[in-house]
């Protein structure tokens, strides 16, 4: 696989853009980065929007990605989102919750008909009642995952327990780590057993 053309489209919100990171890098970047360093023949999409919702993503992924993963690639797709759904905004949550259930539902059944897929769960934020609804909603995303046969990878309690996400996502905005704390969400990714790129 290391010689093939690896196209890989990483999907979803400020966490996947990297938002904070001095260096720009996020774990997306790392991620890239070590795989390259590995051998593999990547080529990485950093697809991530601030502010999205799973509502957002479910409309533009699609597109997005068949723009950039030809025919004659082998091609990957990493979802991860959620945060952002369970944000409350005039005493409302952003995405009702069966709503983003649903969601995830329909762009992982699509997405597999198109590339190898994974998802990585939405990480905490400096804010203790959203985390509350954050971990539940990573729960049954990864419930989702497993009932279509794809691969994910919760990230919330290892990065609650983490003293320099927390402490970085403290001391920032209330949500976004600095480059050190994108560094302890590659090192998951890393060692994560159903991770592509070895």
């Amino acid at each position: 696989m290391r010689h093939e053309d690896l196209r890989v489209c990483f999907v979803g919100d400020s966490y996947v853009n990297g938002t904070g990171d001095p260096e720009y890098l996020g774990w997306v970047g790392r991620v890239s980065s070590a795989a390259r360093r590995k051998g593999y023949n990547l080529t990485s999409y950093n697809l991530g929007v601030r502010r999205e919702t799973s509502v957002d993503i479910a409309k533009r992924w699609r597109q997005e990605v068949q723009l950039r993963l030809p025919k004659t690639c082998k091609p990957f797709v990493v979802f991860s989102f959620g945060t952002n759904d369970t944000t409350l905004e005039n005493g409302h949550l952003r995405v009702a919750e069966s709503q983003s259930v649903e969601n995830v539902y329909e762009m992982l059944r699509a997405a597999k008909q198109l590339s190898s897929v994974a998802m990585i769960g939405p990480p905490p934020t400096a804010n203790v009642e959203q985390n509350v609804r954050t971990r539940r909603l990573s729960s049954l995303f990864a419930e989702v995952a497993e009932s279509e046969g794809v691969p994910f990878l919760s990230v919330f309690d290892h990065l609650a327990e983490d003293t320099i996400w927390m402490k970085e996502v403290t001391e920032g905005d209330g949500a976004h780590p600095n480059a050190a704390g994108y560094a302890r969400l590659a090192a998951l990714v890393e060692v994560w057993s159903s991770w592509w790129f070895h």
